[in-house]
């Protein structure tokens, strides 16, 4: 195992609350598939989707800043050209763990990240890393 995958496993083993910026109502997408599995394993759901009052009959928050409970993971599904204000809002409410999902990779937000002592995964499936390292490891 890894040093970056020990990581992902003792955050993904302490962790229960986890939002998911840019959750998708729609079950077809990758987003809302990562969130039925992770609700499946028995985390909490948080859906971060300013479109939407409720997804997967959890209510839904505008922004991070909304969310009225400590955060373990924020799950980000968005285009990395568009997701550094959401990281710097994240770094403010300080959670475990800042997690990009697959395919999408940003520097800068990863600096952003480590600088306020968050831990940084990017281009990683938080699904497929769990059901590699917790699920069957």
């Amino acid at each position: 195992m890894t040093s970056q995958e020990t990581k992902e496993k003792e955050i993904l083993e302490q962790s229960k609350v986890i939002a998911v910026v840019g959750l998708s109502p729609d079950t077809e997408k990758p987003s809302n598939i990562v969130a039925q599995y992770l609700i499946a394993q028995g985390y909490r759901i948080i859906p971060v989707n300013p479109s939407h009052d409720s997804i997967l009959g959890q209510k839904t928050y505008k922004t991070l800043s909304d969310i009225p409970e400590n955060i373990d993971i924020v799950d980000i599904f968005m285009r990395a050209d568009r997701l550094l204000p959401v990281v710097e809002e994240a770094a403010r409410i300080k959670p475990k763990c800042i997690w990009l999902q697959l395919g999408i990779v940003n520097e800068e937000a990863k600096r952003l990240a480590e600088e306020n002592g968050i831990t940084f995964f990017m281009d990683r499936c938080i699904k497929i890393e769990h059901s590699k390292l917790v699920a069957h490891g």
